[in-house]
């Protein structure tokens, strides 16, 4: 895409980072796999005035490929899957050259390291040149499963997402740009063809997976011709083979049946602190009603003081016209402070310690005067793999936390974790 930098010497310098992470992204997606991969590239857009010397740049870097038997390790480059897939190749690829240029590569033989020709279905890396892309479509339409890609170029940013759009669909797109203007009109503007787009720049080239490879938390997957939607990302690759089924209840039920402590569900109450149990004594539902503590106005005064958060809303009355306020309030986090010191059981125990923090809300405003009480809840149980001889044997539990006013409504709500000792550590 296109740089506006106003520093000349800015601009050569960011324009050969731009080049060199292109032509290395281009060059690595076209020879991993021999090409043959969902995701590599088939269509390269690039500025018209840059056409020539970014197809020669690509052509200089292709050259470099050592193709041949990949037990040799100078070896970068194998073969494709089988001659018939050679065949389909050179297929789609003549079908491109009816309205493009062969700029690099050829379809014959060419040499080889540690491997003969005529044994293995190997091909060149194959860069073709489209100089008038949006007459000539078929660029958009075939798609040569192996080394083979087209560059062509646009005039402008709206030519390079109508380029793009005229996939009918992808599963990924990379911009090669450090212009944030660009950035966005371009992710904005061709999103809607793409499943996921790669932001490549000189901040993240030298860490980022790259255009083919994205992270196991990604979606994988894209409209139109890439697969209609989501398919392979994560956890959703793993349901994907999995049956599933929607259950409906109280929340009783739905604990009972899940593992997994509902709100507003039935508790067990017990004579034993929850933090005097240990994990394997621990179950969902387990829960303690604590007593109760009045917020004072010094209290938020100090925990004002403590943390260095003088927020206007809880340090100064003179502040809260057309606020959701009526005097100064009580910090949320000290809400949360006061909680623990309301749930928390003091003497040592089986609580190794406290391992996060999870879907914290403050709901009401507590103003000084009010009096909090707090319920915690077990809400799930998650054993942890001893991964050294020498390791405590232990396990997460996932607590509920419902602080409470005066009134019964509830003023917080958050889920805490705690890494609790296994009894047969004992």
């Amino acid at each position: 895409m296109h740089l506006r930098l106003e520093d000349a010497t800015a601009v050569r310098e960011e324009e050969n980072v731009i080049v060199r992470t292109r032509r290395k992204e281009v060059r690595k997606e076209m020879t991993v796999k021999t090409g043959q991969k969902c995701t590599a590239i088939r269509r390269i857009f690039v500025p018209e005035s840059k056409l020539e010397s970014i197809w020669k740049a690509i052509s200089n870097s292709l050259s470099q490929t050592v193709i041949g038997n990949p037990l040799n390790k100078n070896v970068r480059m194998g073969s494709l899957a089988g001659e018939a897939q050679r065949k389909e190749v050179s297929k789609q690829v003549r079908k491109l050259l009816q309205h493009a240029e062969l700029v690099y590569g050829t379809l014959d033989a060419f040499e080889l390291v540690d491997a003969d020709f005529d044994k293995g279905a190997f091909i060149s890396p194959l860069l073709l040149k489209n100089e008038n892309p949006f007459a000539n479509t078929d660029v958009h339409e075939i798609e040569a499963f192996g080394p083979v890609s087209t560059i062509m170029p646009y005039k402008n940013a709206d030519e390079a997402i109508g380029l793009a759009k005229m996939g009918k669909g992808s599963l990924c797109s990379t911009i090669v740009t450090s212009d944030e203007k660009e950035m966005k009109n371009y992710v904005t503007g061709a999103g809607t063809h793409h499943g996921r787009i790669l932001i490549l720049n000189k901040d993240c080239a030298a860490e980022c997976t790259g255009h083919g490879s994205p992270l196991p938390m990604l979606i994988h997957g894209g409209p139109g011709r890439a697969g209609g939607g989501e398919e392979m990302g994560g956890m959703r690759g793993v349901m994907h083979y999995m049956q599933r089924v929607a259950v409906q209840g109280s929340p009783t039920a739905i604990t009972k049946v899940t593992g997994v402590y509902q709100q507003h569900a039935s508790t067990t109450d017990d004579e034993k602190h929850p933090f005097r149990k240990y994990f394997e004594e621990i179950k969902v539902g387990d829960s303690l009603l604590t007593h109760k503590r009045t917020v004072t106005a010094a209290d938020i005064s100090n925990f004002a003081n403590l943390s260095w958060d003088h927020f206007y809303a809880h340090t100064d009355d003179t502040s809260l016209g057309d606020t959701l306020f009526e005097k100064t309030v009580a910090h949320g986090y000290f809400i949360l402070s006061a909680a623990a010191g309301l749930f928390v059981d003091a003497g040592k125990g089986p609580v190794l310690l406290n391992y996060g923090l999870e879907e914290c809300r403050f709901l009401k405003p507590v103003y000084a005067g009010s009096t909090i009480g707090v319920r915690l809840t077990c809400k799930e149980k998650l054993p942890q793999d001893q991964k050294e001889a020498n390791e405590i044997p232990r396990g997460i539990v996932k607590w509920m936390v419902e602080v409470t006013d005066e009134t019964g409504e509830l003023v917080a709500l958050a889920t805490i974790l705690t890494m609790v000792r296994k009894k047969s550590a004992l």
